[in-house]
């Protein structure tokens, strides 16, 4: 038998990375805030502020769609990246406008798009850092120069309005960013992953079979999360070469403001490396880290060039991080409007 030779040289393929070039949002336009939940519910703004750190979220109107959030946002990073196409789009949702067929197809045909590869992906929480990792792999296997990725979330459908410990908390919206063919060393490269689950806890944030509503064990789920979104957090980083106070920014889902800063107290950041927005929107789910990306860059807090993970845990149980060099993109807001 012969003696294997040495591995084969690198190419300059090897440099090929998806770089984030454009950052769109959308949300409903109606505001609810803890106030208003206090006259029909057991609780208070003080006791929501205290164990969420949520102040208001968005709900949509009767009749909006997944869809249309999602396609809102994603005709927003279209013109955050000054493109009017692409090749692929991928849409993160827990609350699909049918089982079958997916979200997806329908958000490409109203961007125009028809004809693009167009799928949907269900982790939940997780589900942005999830198609993250799915579009940059296709960009750099080399069967797309670009992808639309987009987290999309129509949480008031699966919310029970009667549930003190879920109808707090969540919000519908929607973000996206769009991901081009580049250099590993540009500025929005997508340099690393690390994803993982767990479907012994499946019980602990699901919609029961035959049920409508969405049920939550917030306590377990704390417990779970913390030292699961570190662990993942300090993979990413430690494969990007970077020590974690070298990560200038921290965008963890925003699903309890709680959970960001214990995570971001073991990873030894100081509070101001914490991107966090859920004050203003609660917990939008795979909307969550795009919606917090626009807020921080819309804010001026993000310096093109810093060293960002993303890090996400929801249902499944799954969970996610991501390391990138932020790009500089200028987030594009677009309201949603109601799809034909």
């Amino acid at each position: 038998m012969p003696t294997p030779g040495p591995p084969a040289p690198r190419t300059s393929a090897s440099a090929r990375a998806a770089v984030l070039s454009g950052l769109g949002t959308s949300l409903p336009p109606r505001v609810v805030t803890n106030d208003e939940l206090a006259q029909r519910l057991d609780t208070s703004h003080d006791w929501i502020i205290e164990r969420t750190g949520i102040a208001r979220r968005r709900i949509a109107a009767p009749g909006t769609t997944t869809a249309a959030l999602a396609t809102a946002a994603g005709r927003a990073a279209l013109a955050s990246a000054g493109r009017s196409s692409c090749e692929t789009v991928i849409v993160a949702t827990t609350t699909p406008d049918r089982s079958c067929p997916a979200t997806a197809p329908s958000v490409a045909t109203a961007l125009g798009l028809t004809g693009a590869a167009a799928f949907d992906v269900s982790a939940v929480c997780s589900g942005f850092v999830y198609a993250l990792s799915v579009a940059s792999s296709m960009i750099v296997a080399g069967l797309c120069d670009s992808v639309l990725v987009i987290g999309a979330e129509l949480y008031s459908a699966i919310v029970d309005p009667d549930d003190r410990s879920t109808a707090i908390i969540f919000g519908d919206g929607a973000g996206a960013v769009l991901l081009e063919r580049g250099d590993r060393s540009a500025p929005g490269a997508v340099l690393h992953h690390d994803l993982g689950s767990d479907g012994e806890g499946r019980d602990l944030i699901t919609v029961p079979p035959g049920e409508r509503f969405l049920r939550m064990r917030g306590r377990e789920v704390y417990v779970r999360a913390v030292p699961t979104m570190t662990a993942s957090a300090r993979r990413v980083a430690e494969a990007a070469g970077w020590r974690p106070g070298e990560i200038d920014g921290f965008v963890g889902h925003q699903a309890n403001l709680r959970i960001l800063q214990s995570v971001a107290k073991r990873l030894e950041l100081p509070d101001e490396r914490v991107i966090a927005n859920i004050a203003e929107v609660g917990n939008t789910a795979a909307a969550s880290i795009p919606l917090a990306l626009a807020s921080a860059a819309g804010q001026g807090r993000l310096a093109r060039g810093d060293r960002l993970v993303l890090t996400a845990f929801g249902g499944g149980l799954t969970w996610g991080s991501t390391a990138l060099l932020w790009s500089g993109a200028r987030p594009v807001h677009q309201e949603v409007e109601p799809l034909s």
